[in-house]
């Protein structure tokens, strides 16, 4: 049905209710007017909400409508509620702080956005005549107390079963009943421009899996631990029966540090539910925070606890799975599936740096990198372009300023007085233009490029400006290679790589990617003048930075596979300098893993790239530290943010960031599915496809599919002796470009092709 026009108000309660309050709303259907024919709810907050018709959800959403940039977006949900509404209907609502009130980020203050929780929403019910009833969010609402004491993203949440009111959301708990009469207050309204509502973009979060503990134990310490054997986001819930007032206290981690809880990590973060019982059965689930944790600590349980006694809820953005991969290594399979978890455990609602610690923000340089890696895994379109939308309000709010986190709650946050002021960040930046750009290549639809155009150009003439004289990026702050191995724990900004030489490749791909887009679109003016742009730094680049014989400076693995992957290099022979020198590096290395964040993504395609395939899958398969399957070894279950975030000898990195959930360095998987599995695009949302396995020693076989939108590619490839055997299906209408070992190409339509070729692994210089 059409939606009524907005008659909503935002409403607060007169009373804060702990954090936590009730809204209700009882309304008799209007009569004369046939029967129900449809109803809808829209609903959204200054905070988190859950929406509830005659005591009944809504939806099967939590912690909505999430984390948008509230000064400008506060995104609405839409819920058809037709088979919930009766004659006699109650809405009822449950607020909680979220991130528009609780604690965000580590300088320990909350309410940045605001120091009223609010509600609003309107339930708009159509009947058979197209009579339209709406119940809208004002000032007759009621509110009252809830059975939750305290509440926070980071700190936990406190419920007191002592405080339950069952039958809030019912018909007939009204003024003269004792709830309304002793506990429930009333509501006012509160200024609210109607012109920031957003319908989402992206889906919903919800409970996506149940994972059941795999052991309990008591630690050294006496203390009672339950291991759920995965790395995961979300939290506990169980039933329970204990005498009245008696405390369950749940504390969460993502490790254990000498058989004990290891907390550390969390900095400030207390990750802590607390639970005091009723005196009969009680059913926690504490829905308005969330914890990334594989271990909890159980104090106060009544009687003996069990792996039946409890259960953990993992939570994410409701996301369709499109990407698998296998292989004959067992390790690798395990960093696969780490890589994957990392992913479900930061795309709550938008893609953060990790789920755990007093943090827990949307770093651009994180998704930059990540961004083609996600939209094989998952389709991530909506997901990340309603991210997007909140990039570009951010950048727009700051004169063409891509900030570090979006939402951007670091600008309310003080800075120490050395730090710089706020500006652009290589890397960090440019995922306005990379992160829209691998939206394109993955799904094809030019919409994501038109409605970033203007955030993708306008990013790209604000570092112009921001170049020196020599017409490189080497002023100002750069994060750089962060958190290179060799980097001392303490300064993760202490790379090898020379941050000007980031800076200046990252500038390099970002004025012609932007270049390519208003190519796409038609801005001929545009185009040319970012293809200029791209060459001028293309000319600084080799002017300042490539001496005569091709090194590049600070002759770093991360430079090498930068300027690579980035086509700055501008002959056949630079680039086959860069890639022998490359692999030099690697091999001198001992193939432990030698760069960052801006390396890490880009170091294995650049040396498959270049012709040294071997020294990427001897780099992927190394197992000492530092290395993708180091962590792996060490019982890893979700990727770690530093190589070596735990130890050899079992103890935590000493270093301040130490999140052992970050995907950032999981970007391999991205090499994984391209040249160990063999899938890339060949146009824009794999109209065409290139299925091109590169072999190599150390994995005999890989299994590798892809729900394109067009249709499912599957490739399955096997070394047997001599012989190399492929089965490739393509999907119906779509052409691919098969490339075998030794380089022979194949042109194939839609169905299962089968081919044989002689093995050709490559052998290391």
């Amino acid at each position: 049905m059409p939606l009524a026009p907005w008659q909503a108000a935002m409403i607060t309660p007169d009373e804060d209710f702990d954090g936590a309050p009730l809204l209700r709303k009882e309304f008799q259907l209007a009569e004369g007017h046939g029967a129900v024919a449809r109803a809808t709810l829209r609903a959204t907050a200054f905070g988190i909400y859950e929406a509830f018709i005659n005591g009944v959800p809504v939806g099967d959403d939590v912690l909505s409508p999430g984390w948008s940039s509230y000064e400008w977006r506060l995104r609405y949900r839409s819920y058809d509620v037709t088979g919930l509404v009766a004659p006699s209907t109650v809405l009822g609502v449950s607020l909680g702080n979220g991130w528009y009130r609780g604690r965000l980020a580590w300088h320990g203050m909350s309410g940045l956005y605001g120091q009223e929780l609010g509600f609003f929403g309107q339930l708009d019910v159509e009947f058979e005549d197209g009579h339209i009833q709406s119940i809208a969010s004002d000032s007759s609402w009621q509110s009252g107390p809830s059975a939750t004491a305290f509440n926070d993203l980071y700190d936990g949440q406190t419920i007191d079963a002592r405080r339950n009111q069952p039958g809030w959301a019912d018909p007939n708990v009204g003024a003269g009943d004792s709830h309304a009469s002793t506990t429930w207050a009333g509501v006012h309204t509160v200024e609210f421009d109607v012109d920031r509502l957003a319908e989402p973009v992206g889906p919903p979060v919800v409970r996506t899996d149940v994972l059941q503990p795999v052991r309990i134990f008591t630690s050294p310490g006496g203390k009672t631990l339950v291991d759920f054997g995965q790395n995961l986001v979300g939290w506990l819930r169980f039933t329970v029966r204990g005498e009245a007032g008696e405390t369950i206290t749940v504390r969460h981690a993502e490790l254990l540090e000498d058989g004990e809880l290891g907390v550390r990590p969390l900095r400030s973060a207390k990750a802590t539910d607390t639970f005091i019982l009723s005196g009969g059965e009680d059913f926690f689930e504490p829905t308005k925070t969330f914890h990334g944790f594989r271990y909890a600590e159980i104090s106060g349980w009544p009687g003996t606890l069990t792996e039946d006694s409890l259960e953990a809820v993992v939570v994410h953005s409701e996301l369709e799975r499109t990407g698998t991969f296998e292989c004959s290594n067992e390790l690798v399979n395990q960093l696969h599936r780490n890589i994957v978890w990392g992913l479900r455990s930061n795309f709550l609602d938008l893609p953060t740096d990790c789920p755990q610690r007093d943090e827990r923000l949307g770093w651009t340089g994180d998704i930059a990198v990540f961004a083609p890696t996600a939209a094989f895994l998952y389709d991530v379109k909506g997901f990340l372009q309603d991210w997007l939308l909140d990039l570009a309000a951010e950048q727009r709010a700051q004169g063409g300023l891509v900030p570090i986190t979006v939402p951007d709650a670091l600008k309310y946050c003080p800075q120490p007085p050395e730090f710089p002021a706020p500006e652009s960040s290589a890397l960090w930046s440019e995922a306005s233009v990379w992160v829209p750009w691998a939206l394109w290549e993955a799904y094809g639809d030019d919409a994501v490029l038109r409605n970033q155009y203007e955030s993708m150009t306008s990013h790209t003439r604000r570092v112009e400006g921001l170049l020196s004289s020599t017409g490189l990026w080497d002023t100002g702050f750069q994060f750089g290679d962060w958190l290179d191995p060799d980097a001392d724990p303490d300064k993760p900004w202490d790379a090898k790589a020379d941050t000007g030489v980031v800076a200046t490749t990252c500038m390099f791909r970002t004025a012609s990617i932007t270049a390519n887009t208003a190519r796409l679109l038609g801005q001929q003016a545009d185009a040319e003048y970012f293809e200029q742009l791209a060459a001028r730094v293309q000319a600084s680049f080799l002017e300042h930075y490539v001496a005569a014989d091709g090194t590049i400076r600070s002759d770093c693995t991360t430079v090498y596979a930068l300027a690579i992957s980035f086509g700055i290099l501008p002959s056949a022979e630079h680039v086959a300098f860069a890639g022998e020198r490359l692999a030099e590096l690697v091999r001198k290395n001992n193939y432990r893993v030698s760069t960052g964040f801006a390396g890490t993504p880009f170091i294995t395609h650049a040396l498959t790239d270049t012709g040294h395939s071997e020294e990427a899958y001897r780099l992927l398969l190394e197992e000492g530290c530092p290395s993708w399957l180091y962590p792996v070894t060490m019982g890893a279950t979700t990727v770690w943010e530093r190589w070596d975030s735990m130890l050899p000898d079992g103890t935590i990195n000493p270093g301040e960031m130490t999140s052992f959930n970050h995907y950032a360095l999981g970007a391999v998987a991205d090499w994984l599915h391209k040249s160990v599995g063999g899938i890339s695009p060949l146009a824009p949302g794999y109209s065409k496809v290139r299925i091109a396995p590169v072999p190599g020693e150390g994995i005999d076989w890989a299994k590798t599919s892809l729900k394109t939108p067009h249709g499912t590619v599957r490739v399955e490839w096997k070394l047997d002796g001599d012989a190399f055997h492929l089965e490739a299906t393509v999907p119906a209408g779509v052409v691919a470009d098969v490339v075998l070992p030794g380089g022979e190409h194949r042109s194939v339509p839609g169905g299962t092709h089968r081919f044989t070729a002689p093995t050709a692994l490559a052998v290391p210089s």
